[in-house]
């Protein structure tokens, strides 16, 4: 027999994880210094993203579209933002996470159908529900990558574990 015990989890505890993934990333990259956004992705990149500033650039911009994507806004272009610049990035990543915010707090229309264009030959119709669990999955995957680009360059950049993190702690 299996036992099987109820349990749940909500997006703000996902937010609330990589809320706290992003403040070591941030110390992280602020002690490190430009070098450390530079490393190259390699022969493998994939044509638009070519070092790790332009990867951790895209993870917040990608955000920020899926949020301006739900609400059927003009896009932000990811470029006028410098992949070399610690400070602005994640600035604009703690203005893509608040609009992220707003709009699970406000936000009525999930099921909506929404197109997402990627390419000339790369559409695809999603819900806004869809669109907010890959804006984490996303995120999730691409700071992983991240760590092991810089970790094949020589860097250490510590544990980003969800088991280390605060989420979930009990009060000591």
């Amino acid at each position: 027999d299996t036992v099987s015990m109820p349990i749940s989890f909500s997006i703000d505890d996902l937010l609330t994880y990589t809320d706290w993934d992003r403040t070591k990333w941030h110390e992280w990259f602020r002690e490190q210094g430009p070098k450390a956004l530079a490393v190259d992705l390699g022969a493998n990149n994939n044509g638009n993203i070519h070092n790790v500033g332009q990867l951790v650039r895209h993870i917040f911009a990608a955000e920020k579209r899926y949020v301006e994507r739900c609400l059927k806004t003009t896009l932000t272009d990811p470029t006028s933002i410098s992949a070399e610049d610690v400070e602005a990035m994640f600035a604009f990543g703690v203005t893509g996470r608040q609009a992220l915010r707003d709009l699970l707090a406000s936000f009525t229309e999930w099921e909506a159908l929404r197109e997402m264009q990627f390419s000339p030959t790369n559409i695809r119709i999603v819900t806004p529900r869809k669109m907010i669990l890959q804006t984490l999955t996303h995120e999730l995957r691409h700071w992983a990558q991240v760590a092991a680009f810089l970790r094949q360059a020589g860097y250490k950049p510590g544990s980003h574990d969800l088991i280390g993190s605060p989420l979930f702690d009990l009060p000591s």
